[in-house]
């Protein structure tokens, strides 16, 4: 899709803002807590301060957003129905979202807003047009995103890691550290930039859907300045929350060498790539989370933190039903009162 900067109309009504204000809420605890997902492993492993970091996440996260618009298209059109829903479903569904991933961050545990917003976009489009708002061409994207990010990343990861003991068997530990804490930075560079192109485009979708509901857009579009002002929101986030994130993936799940971070960049980013470019919204979390557990099972078992993961898993399975639930809960007082 070729990008332009679509002329808007400026005659914003209180209740659109509102929204357009809950949605970017909703980016930026994404920054909290699925951004820092894309540099947990290369500040783990000191191949890069959190500083450096984040300002990079933060720029390779917009270009990748503007490097496709397939993934908003999915979420801003292809989970429920446009005609059907209203800007104050979107509003309880970012309502949703903020207080479960808030919540979550403040016990530093990285949760899927993948899964967040399609859980509640569908919980509050129920509350308001029942079952058959949803769409079922979206949904098979999202369940296909599943298998993409639980089977791809730990198969990526325990792969790539494979090769890796086999080739540099014979390399010094010296010289393997200083090569892969080099190719590091090229390895969290590439899943920076997957993050942007698959989760960054996610709430640029969501903020896109609200246009059209509040009349500004005649159609489902993705202006240039949406894709700038989400990129923008999540990249603060991620600077101001993002380490209580790092710190769980990087260091407590498992132990990290650069090779691994490596492994596990490399495997988590080209899983997300793949899935970006076929339309596929996959969670960044879920994807990068088992990366690293591949990588780690790969030297053995016990060197992955199984009571740390048990938690992160545990964040992943009630995200659905806590988000859903909250959503339709919060739409339908909102349908009472409005």
């Amino acid at each position: 899709m070729v990008f332009q900067i679509i002329p808007m109309s400026f005659d914003f009504s209180f209740g659109l803002v509102t929204v357009l204000i809950l949605v970017l809420a909703a980016e930026f605890v994404n920054g909290w807590t699925d951004a820092p997902n894309a540099i947990a492993t290369v500040v783990s492993t000191r191949a890069l301060s959190p500083a450096k970091a984040v300002i990079m996440a933060a720029i390779l996260n917009a270009v990748g957003a503007m490097s496709g618009t397939a993934v908003a298209a999915t979420i801003g059109k292809g989970i429920v129905r446009p005609e059907i829903i209203s800007l104050e479903t979107v509003g309880a569904a970012m309502v949703a979202i903020v207080f479960w991933s808030t919540l979550a961050w403040r016990y530093g545990l990285p949760t899927s807003e993948s899964h967040a917003l399609v859980s509640a976009l569908a919980g509050a489009g129920i509350a308001i047009g029942g079952p058959s708002v949803l769409l079922w061409a979206g949904w098979k994207k999202v369940l296909i995103g599943l298998i993409f990010s639980t089977f791809l990343g730990f198969g990526g990861g325990f792969l790539i890691v494979k090769f890796i003991l086999r080739f540099f068997q014979h390399t010094t530990p010296s010289k393997a550290r200083k090569f892969f804490s080099r190719m590091q930075l090229l390895s969290a560079a590439f899943m920076a930039f997957s993050h942007g192109s698959n989760d960054g485009q996610k709430f640029i979708g969501v903020f896109s859907l609200a246009l059209v509901l509040g009349g500004v857009l005649s159609e489902f579009r993705v202006p240039l300045e949406v894709i700038l002002i989400c990129s923008l929101t999540m990249g603060i986030g991620t600077s101001v929350g993002g380490w209580r994130i790092i710190k769980t993936m990087g260091m407590k799940m498992v132990k990290l060498e650069p090779y691994q971070g490596f492994s596990a960049e490399a495997g988590a980013a080209a899983s997300i790539e793949l899935a970006s470019r076929l339309g596929i919204p996959v969670s960044t979390t879920h994807t990068i989370n088992t990366a690293i557990m591949g990588v780690g099972a790969s030297r053995r078992v016990s060197a992955v933190r199984w009571g740390v993961a048990r938690k992160v898993v545990t964040a992943w399975i009630l995200t659905f039903p806590v988000c859903g639930f909250m959503a339709w809960l919060i739409a339908t007082l909102f349908k009472i009162l409005f």
